[in-house]
């Protein structure tokens, strides 16, 4: 009887083979909330300490809760970034690159998974290759060619890349793209073949809604990169600002906005700037791509399972 005590209670506690115990349970859920805070920690700092007036900013008693929701620094910060106009460049800069690289990334998976031709192999050693090499070796040529056609200071440096397979990291799509139309069955494009569809008509109409997962997956991920981007299109196209470049310069933008005793437009006072002026900025400039991601939150994890990983 006490042997079977004491076998219930090391299986309440330790767990067995059907169950996870009491400790096991207790030691993941130590784990999953110390990860969770340190990813969550500067989000919620951020969010908090954008409502903080001024007053609570000098308020040394005032740590985590403000006084009051203070939005005078989403006023000040939403003209510093020129919200509207940045905006819409960024989301221009960001959806059409995404679009087209989705289209170029995908035809150079299938042509890599389904087609034969001299040094298959090669090639695909040389797309992995491109992507080991920096970006900063190939920055000054880049721009001695855009220079040379004329393309500096518009949008074709981020748009054409992208529609050549070229765009930022480009690689990545095409491997997942390659693993995913290398694993679904050949049958599904030798049964199209029958019908008396072609290749082109077979990627379009069988491959691509077939890759549902990895269409998704290369989509958020593509757009989140294009929109955080500033490194490249500070250097091929400095007159042209997204949210993102906007951010980078909010302290020079602020100041000749507001001059150091200057009226914002909203009529108040303002002097200097503040901790929570810059994390409202930064917050109005990640807002659209967190957005974005709660909307597609269920969509994403599933096509990270289905194509991300295993390519099923």
């Amino acid at each position: 009887m006490k042997k079977y005590d004491r076998n219930k209670m090391r299986q309440l506690f330790l767990g067995s083979k059907e169950r996870r115990g009491i400790l096991p349970t207790i030691a993941l859920y130590v784990i999953l909330i110390g990860l969770a805070f340190v990813f969550l920690y500067p989000l919620l700092y951020m969010i908090v300490n954008a409502f903080f007036s001024p007053d609570d900013l000098t308020n040394p008693s005032v740590t985590w809760i403000p006084t009051k929701l203070y939005f005078g620094n989403f006023v000040q910060a939403y003209y510093t970034l020129d919200f509207f106009r940045s905006f819409g460049m960024s989301v221009f800069l960001s959806v059409v690159p995404s679009l087209l690289q989705l289209i170029s990334c995908s035809l150079v998976g299938f042509g890599l998974a389904r087609f034969e031709f001299p040094l298959k192999k090669l090639w695909l050693v040389l797309v992995v290759a491109t992507f080991m090499v920096p970006t900063l070796v190939l920055r000054i040529p880049r721009y001695l060619m855009y220079y040379y056609y004329g393309m500096l200071d518009t949008v074709l440096p981020t748009i054409l890349p992208a529609a050549f397979g070229q765009g930022l990291r480009s690689t990545i799509f095409i491997l997942i793209f390659f693993a995913f139309f290398s694993s679904y069955p050949q049958s599904f494009d030798e049964a199209a073949s029958l019908d008396g569809a072609n290749r082109f008509t077979i990627y379009r109409k069988v491959a691509l809604p077939a890759a549902s997962g990895a269409i998704v997956l290369c989509l958020l991920f593509s757009f989140v990169w294009y929109w955080n981007e500033t490194s490249d299109l500070s250097l091929f196209a400095p007159n042209i600002f997204t949210l993102p470049q906007q951010l980078r310069m909010f302290s020079t933008k602020f100041s000749d906005l507001y001059g150091s005793e200057g009226a914002m437009a909203g009529g108040e006072s303002v002097r200097t700037l503040n901790s929570s002026i810059e994390l409202a900025g930064t917050m109005l400039s990640i807002l659209p791509t967190v957005i974005l991601y709660l909307v597609l939150q269920k969509q994403f994890v599933e096509s990270v399972e289905r194509s991300g990983i295993t390519g099923e």
